[in-house]
């Protein structure tokens, strides 16, 4: 079981690909922020207003978390490996 999480999981994610995601969890965050804060407001309910904050996060996790194949559109190029010399 652990093996086939770790197939599922442990995928590449470029630097591109990280960049995305910060950027996207980042303006996620603040715009959840304001409309939990605005839907509470409303509602006149803090109750109301950590629930819808919890379960956008949990959504905007679930979202984020995997290393979709669209996190690796842009692989590093590695150099070639030099040949090595023996020291005689």
């Amino acid at each position: 079981m652990a093996n086939l999480l770790s197939q599922i999981f442990y995928k590449n994610i470029d630097f591109e690909g990280q960049r995305v995601t910060e950027k996207t969890t980042h303006y996620a965050l603040i715009i959840i922020s304001i409309l939990s804060f605005l839907t509470g407001l409303a509602l006149q309910s803090l109750q109301t207003t950590f629930f819808f904050f919890g379960a956008s996060v949990l959504v905007l996790t679930l979202v984020i978390v995997p290393p979709w194949p669209a996190y690796n559109t842009h692989p590093v190029k590695w150099l070639p490996r030099k040949g090595t010399k023996k020291s005689e």
